[in-house]
Formats: structure tokens, sequence, C-alpha cells
């Protein structure tokens, strides 16, 4: 099967604009240009859109989207993931639909509003297993614990306190200063107690092993996209993210 670049807009719902600038930026290059100029796409061109599509709903940006494609090396494994996150989205929004079906039926009907029920599917706990994988299911209760016991002005602080962190990071990476500079540095202090207040970690535990903790989270932020991208510059990509790693890294190796 191939399309024109027309028909591919009108069934995916995107303009032919976006799928040149695809092409542009050299994330999705049609399989043939006709004589007359008109892009075609063949089946693997629709698979690789699909999961652009898939990535941005994701919330992932374009120079990050071509980053996780180019480290993916097989479209079927790739895909049978993100039909897993759809499933858990599908459930959620069930969940959600569900919930407020229930708000609307208490209004209607004069009966008592529940809270667990109101708020079924909008909590926070969608990264609960892997938590739980990672550090173990203590790391997890504590957190979520900690998290739930805080008011609504203490949230939107600590919310506020991880904006401005990783928008320092990203201005630092920008400027392209040295990673095991004194800014830098201190930028990787501020990290590191930013890790120390959140309870349940091993950065918060007396005599954790915060050092691999925070070496472990430093890899992490440039192997997986979802973090890399707090940290992306300009350029996009893991740049940014890159930059973190090494600074922390730095501070580590220097005696935390």
């Amino acid at each position: 099967m191939e399309l024109s670049i027309q028909e591919v807009a009108r069934a995916t719902g995107t303009t032919s604009r976006t799928l040149r600038h695809y092409d542009d930026i050299g994330l999705l290059t049609p399989s043939r240009i006709g004589h007359n100029g008109y892009r075609y796409y063949d089946d693997a061109c629709l698979v690789r859109l699909q999961r652009i599509l898939l990535l941005r709903e994701l919330g992932l940006r374009l120079p990050q989207i071509a980053l996780v494609l180019d480290q993916e090396t097989s479209e079927t494994t790739a895909l049978t993931a993100h039909l897993g996150w759809l499933r858990q989205e599908q459930d959620r929004i069930a969940r959600q639909i569900a919930s407020v079906e229930a708000t609307v039926n208490a209004l209607q009907t004069r009966s008592t509003l529940m809270a667990d029920t109101m708020f079924d599917g909008f909590d926070h706990t969608k990264y609960r297993e892997e938590v739980e994988e990672r550090w173990g299911k203590s790391a997890y209760a504590d957190s979520d614990r900690w998290w739930r016991g805080l008011e609504k002005g203490e949230r939107g602080a600590w919310q506020r306190q991880v904006t401005e962190l990783s928008k320092d990071w990203s201005e630092a990476a920008e400027r392209g200063i040295d990673p095991a500079s004194m800014e830098a540095q201190e930028l990787a202090a501020r990290h590191v107690d930013w890790l120390r207040s959140v309870p349940g970690t091993p950065a918060s535990k007396p005599g954790g092993d915060l050092a691999a903790y925070v070496l472990g989270l430093a890899d992490m932020y440039v192997a997986d996209p979802r973090f890399a991208a707090n940290y992306a510059t300009s350029e996009g990509g893991s740049a940014g993210a890159e930059f973190v790693r090494d600074a922390l890294r730095t501070y580590v190796q220097t005696g935390l």
C-alpha cells in the first residue's frame, strides 16, 4: 500500500505541512517522491508515523521522538510497548468516566459525594510499578504517604521547586558551561538536596547508598526520554540530560 501525502494527512487528521516538516527534519522520510513533486508513503512509513503520533500523545517533543525512534530496533517490540501504555490509559480513562458519572448522579439525586469515588483515575500513582521495581515497595509507599500528607500549597511549592530546578539545568546546558564548573556543581548540590527531600528514596534514608542512587538516576535521565525531556535544550535530543548526568557524576566523585 502506498498513499499520497494528502491521503495520509486525511487518514491521520494531520496536515500536509506537518508531514513535509517531518521530512525536512529527518523524522519521517517518504518512500518516494513522484515526478509531480508529491510525497508518497508506504507501509513502513505509516508504521513509523503511527509511532510518532503515539509518542506525541505521551508528551514528547519532536527531538525526543527522534531520539526514541533511533534507539529502537524492533517496530513490533516498540508498538507492543505502546499498546501496553494505551491499554493502561484506556483503563484510567474508563475509571475517570465512571467517577464523573458517579459525581453527576450524586449531584442529581442529592446523594453524598465520596472522595474516593470522585477522584478514581485522577491519582498520581501511574508510575507505582516502576518505582517499586527500581527501589522497592517501601520506597513507593513512603513517598506516596508523604505526598498525600502535603497541603495543596505545599504541593504547589514543591512542584515549583522542581520546575525551577529543571529550568536552571536547561539554561546552564544551553550556555554550554563545564559540568565541573562551580555553577554546575551548585546546581548538582541543589539537585541532591531535592532528592533528599523525598521520603522513601535511598537519598532520604540515613546510611542509604546515596552515591549509587544519584549515579543511577543520572544515567536514567539520559536513557529515558521522559526524563531527558525535562532538561532539553533548544537543540533537542539528550544533550541537556547528558550535561545533568556529567555534573552529577562529578559531584559524586568529588565527595557528594
